[in-house]
């Protein structure tokens, strides 16, 4: 690895701040920029959990397992929208800003939760009410599309390039804080509301949180500064047509789908769906797996910044590696591991989430270092959005068909056969540590 010198460090300080840059600036950027990264988590784990409630309030609900259906698959619709999503929002945080691109993206990902809160009931409007939530899940979805790659954008170019590696943890940790929010919301609301208050009104109260979570959120994101790293290259470099660089760096954009198709599938896999699998599968009591759950995530928040404190002193690749291939070890063991009993469930999705942050705590910081600043945002933001459109949003799907029809062993092959794939293109990908993102 070339080691960079004296001019080369002190050329580079105009365009990233250093490690002992201000502190109210470094404040601001990190609840900016993570407040509005939860949000997009905690709508998505919000819409799936209270979907049962509001299936029959939107659709017609003289077939109510229809309804549920119909619910499910406007999520996935949400999903399709995202690779749209990462091109326009990647589009203009190339353009105009990142600062930019991530103000509108979560300014429309709180407009999609306000339409959900307030839509009108099925028996009061018949199929405006579904079309009304579908048009909501449309703007999430684009929304969605291009929160992570502006997001993580912005906070790669902010970073002291020496400490990039912890700093990128940021956007893993507030996602699952707002999973985690979602989670302990749906849990609450239960406890306290009787079945037919949720029904009516009570489903609608985590969507008007949500819409007031990103208006604070698009505030906090209004009141940034633009990246030092992104006005120094509008103002020093001409501005080249985007097309033909993104087909230049084709390559980086195939790099991008390979690295997220494995760790997407097994987070999405142990992060999300294990809790629903024990439950429904595997007989054990609802609540006490969510318990375990979250209990699990407490775990892999600590493992993230952990492993972003790692990368910055060893490399991104060591990780990388970590994370594939101890997943691909150990995902069959913890498989079996798993039974009936929550303490099976806490300790498998550890153990799983450990591996898989070694990963998901610095590919931010990966992604931002493959790509040139004129096309950061938007090189991230579709292949990645395609990726996880493609294998993230039929994850919940195949697991439960695979896994019906042959057993829990065929759907781990496929996790298994994505993590060798990811691991084979660790080997195309050079070390990127303390790269200058100039």
């Amino acid at each position: 690895m070339e080691v960079p010198t004296q001019a080369s460090l002190d050329s580079s300080k105009s365009a990233q701040p250093s490690s002992s840059a201000r502190p109210i600036s470094k404040r601001r950027t990190i609840i900016g920029t993570g407040i509005g990264n939860a949000v997009e988590w905690y709508d998505w784990m919000i819409y799936a959990t209270f979907a049962p409630f509001f299936a029959s309030q939107l659709f017609n609900n003289q077939d109510p397992a229809s309804a549920v259906l119909s619910t499910l698959a406007i999520f996935a619709v949400g999903f399709l929208a995202r690779p749209l999503g990462g091109f326009l929002f990647g589009w203009l945080g190339d353009r105009v800003g990142r600062k930019y691109s991530m103000t509108v993206a979560v300014g429309m990902s709180s407009l999609g939760s306000l339409l959900v809160g307030i839509a009108p009931t099925y028996a009061a409007v018949g199929a405006f009410a579904s079309v009304m939530l579908l048009v909501a899940r449309l703007i999430q979805g684009l929304a969605h599309g291009g929160e992570l790659p502006s997001s993580q954008t912005y906070l790669a170019e902010m970073a002291p390039r020496e400490h990039r590696g912890f700093w990128s943890t940021l956007i893993y940790v507030s996602g699952t804080l707002g999973n985690l929010a979602g989670t302990m919301l749906g849990v609450v609301l239960v406890m306290v509301l009787s079945k037919d208050d949720m029904l009516s009104w009570g489903w609608r109260v985590p969507f008007l949180i949500g819409a007031a979570l990103g208006l604070y959120a698009l505030v906090m994101r209004a009141r940034l500064k633009e990246t030092d790293v992104f006005e120094h290259v509008t103002t020093t470099q001409k501005r080249e047509p985007m097309w033909p660089q993104i087909v230049r760096h084709r390559r980086q954009a195939l790099q991008v789908i390979g690295l997220t198709v494995g760790g997407t599938v097994l987070y999405y896999t142990w992060g999300v769906l294990a809790p629903t699998y024990a439950s429904t599968s595997l007989g054990m009591d609802r609540g006490a797996a969510l318990w375990a759950g979250a209990a699990a995530n407490v775990v892999f928040l600590a493992a993230l910044l952990l492993w972003g404190k790692i990368s910055d002193k060893i490399g991104r690749k060591p990780l990388m590696w970590i994370c594939m291939g101890g997943g691909a070890v150990m995902h069959f063991p913890m498989t079996w591991l798993l039974q009936d009993s929550p303490w099976q469930l806490f300790v498998s999705m550890s153990v799983m989430l450990v591996f898989i942050a070694a990963a998901s705590s610095i590919l931010p910081a990966v992604f931002a270092e493959m790509f040139p600043t004129s096309i950061r945002t938007v090189g991230v933001g579709v292949p990645y959005s395609i990726a996880v459109a493609i294998f993230g949003g039929t994850a919940p799907y195949l697991n439960s068909w695979l896994t019906g029809s042959f057993g829990p062993i065929a759907f781990g092959f496929y996790v298994v056969v994505l993590l060798l794939i990811s691991m084979a293109v660790i080997f195309t990908i050079p070390e990127t540590k303390g790269k200058d993102l100039r």
